[in-house]
């Protein structure tokens, strides 16, 4: 019995396929990533929270901010692709700004003040899992507790997404161009 961790092959048993109908698809088709999680019925359950819902105390923008610098700063080409390809035009990035995720600090005139010191937090974040004094008193003052929490939970929740698509090897989905692959952050 193979222990590599891949998408789960169709046919699904019953039990997993109904779990599998709960994740969203795209004309009935479901992502490498969730068919991944698919390998184990309790990770498929409760491994990953689903945050991306429209009771977020976050504006979509913020969000996706978050997810794509998690998913960079953990090289993972895959899921940063996803985001890109889905909610970079809803979340109104520039061109520029979606390079600018994958690159080192939140430079000023890319990002709002608010969203640079957002870039700062989610890399301490990534790297240390605290911020500074400094880092930590710009946080509290620019988020709510509600919203500093959510936070807290998407980087948690995509630096492991980040782990399983990483280490399945997961290529690019169909659906993210080539222009948008080849910016894509690779696992160091």
């Amino acid at each position: 019995m193979a222990k590599t961790l891949a998408p789960l092959p169709e046919p699904w048993p019953e039990d997993i396929a109904a779990m599998l109908a709960r994740y969203p698809t795209s004309d009935g088709y479901i992502l490498s990533l969730f068919r991944t999680f698919a390998q184990s019925k309790r990770f498929l359950q409760k491994g990953v929270p689903n945050l991306l819902d429209r009771e977020s105390p976050l504006p979509l923008r913020v969000r996706e901010i978050v997810i794509l610098r998690v998913t960079a700063n953990f090289g993972c080409g895959y899921e940063w692709g996803v985001h890109v390809a889905i909610f970079a035009k809803a979340a109104k990035f520039t061109e520029a700004q979606v390079a600018g995720t994958v690159q080192p600090g939140g430079e000023a005139p890319l990002w709002a003040p608010e969203e640079a010191r957002l870039i700062a937090a989610v890399d301490r974040l990534c790297t240390r899992g605290a911020l500074d004094a400094e880092l930590k008193a710009a946080f509290e003052a620019d988020w709510t507790t509600e919203q500093q929490l959510e936070i807290l939970a998407l980087c948690g929740a995509y630096h492991t997404v980040s782990l399983v698509a990483n280490l399945a090897g997961l290529p690019h989905e169909d659906f993210v161009p080539a222009d948008i692959r080849a910016m894509a952050p690779v696992p160091a």
